[in-house]
């Protein structure tokens, strides 16, 4: 049987490979593995030809994490700190308005719950620790979140609102980890349904009237706990009309 096919957003950069500097289409092979550890089938998308139409043979998509989102696009001037990739940005928004008029299952994560919000009329904190004065969501700075081992993450706690999916899914907290400094203020037409309890940052949105719209703050790819891609997976593998999917051992 075959699984449901998955879509990744992922990033162009510019890397050395063995004598060869060239622009390569790059994305963390941690996001891979956690969909075909749930049962999916990872395909990535690349950001540098635009278009919907590979939305027509997905059953789900994931929007990566990443960069920052260009403070342009709701309207803010950028912050120091912010560093942005305007095709990323324009290929991303253009898929997530897309997937959402479709219904199609959607998981963002970290930037992708950020993708979440501004492409359905939200804002971005462009630096947290203006605004809550503190760095812990970013263990590290100047880390390269690439090449960031488990240490150099944030590590907090997430609080879940009851009666939410995300709750029935998750429970009622948990511990996470995070490699952020933008954050969701104005979560558009999404609802935020988890926080940090501790500075009230927005850590899980999601749209309880769409088949299946979630976005985390944090880097569940990076963990042993797939709970998430795995909701992502059964949603798709319903979309396709399959009966199951099948979990790698």
């Amino acid at each position: 049987m075959r699984r449901p096919l998955i879509g990744l957003t992922a990033y162009a950069q510019q890397v050395q490979y063995g004598n060869n500097d060239l622009l390569a289409g790059m994305l963390p092979m941690t996001y891979v593995k956690a969909v075909h550890a749930t049962g999916g089938r990872a395909v990535l998308i690349t950001p540098d030809d635009p278009g919907t139409d590979v939305l027509d043979s997905l059953d789900g998509i994931v929007f990566s994490g990443g960069g920052d989102i260009d403070p342009a696009l709701w309207g803010a001037e950028p912050h120091p700190e912010t560093d942005v990739d305007p095709v990323r940005d324009a290929s991303e928004l253009l898929l997530m308005r897309a997937a959402l008029d479709l219904d199609l299952p959607i998981l963002g994560v970290c930037r992708g719950l950020q993708v979440m919000a501004v492409a359905s009329g939200g804002s971005l904190h462009q630096h947290l620790p203006d605004v809550i004065g503190h760095d812990r969501h970013r263990a590290s700075s100047g880390t390269d979140p690439l090449a960031a081992d488990a240490s150099a993450y944030g590590r907090h706690d997430v609080v879940v609102r009851p009666g939410s999916r995300a709750h029935a899914l998750l429970g009622g907290s948990m511990t996470v980890n995070s490699f952020h400094h933008q954050a969701i203020d104005d979560p558009g037409t999404f609802t935020p349904v988890g926080w940090c309890p501790d500075d009230r940052v927005i850590e899980i949105v999601e749209d309880p009237e769409r088949s299946f719209a979630l976005g985390v703050q944090w880097h569940p790819e990076r963990t042993a706990d797939l709970r998430v891609f795995a909701a992502l997976a059964q949603a798709a593998a319903v979309r396709a009309g399959l009966s199951h999917v099948s979990v790698a051992a």
